[in-house]
């Protein structure tokens, strides 16, 4: 279905893309998830990150994701010793020298005496001893395959350590064979090369796989698909070869770089690797990592691909952790995760991206400049959320008396009545109403003789009423790092959202505004509450809160002042005349003189100041006492559990008693 501009709606075949007729994604439950980390304290990044870690119902979260990968890289460094072919090298060199003294004891010749010194004076390391011998004339025909063997091993793995799958390309390998390699070394470091340039190589990696495409087995789509490939093999040898001991590693490198030299790669792979380097630098080219320690003795190629296959699991093992700066779930590599765990765990985090997305699509979440925030929408939810649960538990305790099914009803009946204006919501005065009509209509023709009366606009009126003072309240929330550590952190936030909700959706004629305050005050947006984590720096500076709460309610000045305080401790910040903060613990006297000042200007504009203390410590407790005599206001202690109830029942309270007075 198309919309034509003008001209209604075309309908035709659909021809793919999202299914016009798939129900709309549910994300009840995952932003009530995010709701309840958000009213425990979190913010929202934290939050969606949570809910990311545990994932939905019936897929794995990320946790579950990177414990599976975890589980599999224990397994994977089991998979047997890097010293595989240095071991074999040395077993074949000496089945070949014992071959070769046998040939020789027997022989009474002082050639052969000649010989067996020579086989005496071997260098003791195994790469010496295979260079020493690669012009000896051997005489034992079971010696001289022995050490063609060794040429022939050491030639595979080499290579197999570079090109995966290698070692069985070239089993029984001719000359031709191997001109066919260094034909291919030599065409791939040219590619490299000009990809690195930055010329167009699209044509020239064709020809490449058209003429030595034999020996990529896994088949790269393209010349940057055949660069990471072998790019992060070579960082895997480096790190293979990092993880022998300091002898082993010299002595397997003597053998590798005779080896090459033999083959006439030596310069060409050198130059292959710097160029490799260079395409890649973000590999971690000549690290110590993991590396495999199992029993079984593992080839060169072999422990290149495991090694490989640990850099891979630990690299995805850090992506689904995603504790990195400017993390997200397109980092993760989804080749990687459906080699390590299947194409299911590929499929969950598929729901993963598509709940995110979602999320965003249905404005739930917005994306400012990479930064995640809820939505006013999104808000408004929580702040429901978190109102229910303070009534549920007001209905639990019975104190609650809660009265909100007149929310926005008018005052007290004056007996005098007035033409309706639009957006009036005081009673419909029926009987002027219909007189009105009627007077109207009076002496109007009725063809039909019947009495009807028809009412217009003009004839409303409504009753009068006395105008219902609204209230003008500050909440004023402690921020300071201690309501974390004591876990009150959450309650103050789960409330404050409470009661906004609360007021700006049941008693709209009243108005609110949420201050926090730890070293410096300042005034919170829903949005902005949301996201906060509570504030890591020092100080409690209530003379500050209660500044900017007189700055509201001198903009109020027709509505019954109301300020409530949550706090955990006593005054420890208060500003300087130039503005500055000044810190300082145990308070000092003229931090509690400034906030005592606040306070009384506060109580001078009739403000009622009720003080809900999070803690029992007795200098906080003797202060809020003294503070709320000075301004007509009540101290309460509840538990951080129960601040909510207590904040939303002592609103509803004061509502009752501006209404009876």
């Amino acid at each position: 279905m198309t919309r034509r501009p003008g001209k209604g709606y075309r309908y035709g075949r659909w021809r793919g893309g999202p299914d016009p007729l798939a129900p709309p994604y549910d994300l009840g439950d995952a932003v009530d998830e995010i709701g309840d980390s958000v009213l425990g304290g979190s913010g929202v990044r934290e939050a969606m990150r949570e809910l990311l870690r545990r994932g939905m119902a019936g897929r794995r979260g990320l946790d579950e994701l990177r414990r599976n990968v975890r589980d599999r890289l224990r397994q994977a460094r089991q998979a047997g010793r890097l010293d595989g072919t240095l071991q074999e090298v040395r077993e074949l060199l000496d089945r070949a020298l014992e071959a070769e003294r046998r040939e020789l004891f027997p022989d009474p010749d002082d050639a052969a005496r000649l010989a067996e010194a020579e086989l005496d004076a071997l260098p003791q390391d195994t790469a010496g001893a295979v260079r020493a011998l690669k012009d000896y004339p051997w005489r034992s025909e079971e010696a001289r395959q022995a050490y063609e063997q060794i040429q022939d091993t050491l030639r595979r793995e080499v290579l197999d350590s570079s090109f995966a799958s290698m070692k069985q390309a070239l089993e029984s390998a001719t000359e031709s064979d191997l001109q066919a390699v260094r034909d291919m070394v030599a065409d791939l470091s040219q590619l490299v090369d000009a990809h690195n340039r930055g010329e167009q190589t699209d044509e020239a990696f064709a020809e490449f796989m058209d003429k030595h495409g034999q020996f990529f087995p896994d088949d790269p789509q393209s010349v940057e698909e055949l660069i990471d490939s072998l790019a992060r093999r070579a960082a895997a040898q480096e790190r293979m070869m990092a993880g022998l001991s300091p002898d082993q590693r010299a002595e397997l490198a003597d053998l590798m770089a005779q080896t090459m030299q033999d083959m006439g790669l030596a310069s060409e792979m050198a130059h292959l690797q710097d160029a490799l380097r260079q395409a890649r630098p973000d590999l971690p080219w000549g690290q110590r990592g993991q590396v495999p320690d199992g029993e079984q003795a593992l080839g060169l190629g072999d422990a290149t691909s495991a090694v490989a296959e640990l850099a891979d699991l630990e690299a995805l093992s850090n992506q689904l952790s995603q504790g990195y700066a400017g993390a997200s779930l397109a980092d993760v590599d989804e080749e990687l995760l459906e080699q390590a765990l299947g194409r299911e765990a590929v499929d969950d985090l598929a729901a993963l991206r598509q709940l995110e997305r979602e999320l965003e699509r249905q404005g739930y979440l917005n994306r400012s400049e990479g930064k995640l925030e809820l939505s006013p929408k999104a808000v408004r939810r929580l702040g429901a959320t978190a109102l229910r649960r303070v009534f549920a538990q007001l209905d639990a305790t019975g104190r609650g008396e809660h009265d909100v099914a007149d929310a926005g009803a008018a005052g007290e009946l004056t007996g005098a009545s007035r033409e309706w204006q639009f957006g009036d919501e005081q009673p419909l005065d029926v009987v002027r109403t219909v007189r009105n009509a009627v007077l109207r209509t009076a002496g109007a023709p009725r063809p039909d003789h019947r009495r009807a009366v028809r009412i217009a606009v003009e004839d409303f009126e409504v009753v009068e009423t006395e105008r219902r003072t609204g209230a003008a309240v500050a909440l004023l929330v402690d921020l300071s790092y201690s309501m974390a550590l004591r876990g009150t952190w959450g309650a103050a936030k789960s409330t404050a959202m409470a009661l906004h909700s609360l007021v700006t959706t049941k008693f709209p004629q009243d108005a609110i505004q949420i201050i926090g305050f730890s070293s410096v005050a300042q005034v919170l947006r829903p949005e902005t509450l949301a996201e906060l984590s509570v504030d890591t720096l020092q100080g409690t500076n209530l003379q500050h809160g209660l500044m900017l709460a007189r700055r509201f309610l001198a903009r109020h000045r027709d509505a019954e002042p109301v300020v409530l305080v949550v706090t955990d401790g006593e005054p420890t910040a208060h500003l300087e005349p130039d503005g500055t903060p000044f810190f300082c613990w145990p308070p000092m006297p003229e931090t509690i003189a400034r906030t005592v000042a606040e306070v009384e200007k506060v109580a001078r504009t009739g403000a009622t100041m009720n003080v809900f203390a999070l803690d029992p410590e007795p200098a906080l407790v003797h202060f809020v006492h003294d503070i709320t005599a000075r301004a007509g206001g009540r101290v309460f202690t509840p538990d951080g559990d129960r601040l909510g109830e207590y904040v939303v029942a002592d609103y509803l309270r004061t509502r009752r008693g501006r209404r009876a007075r």
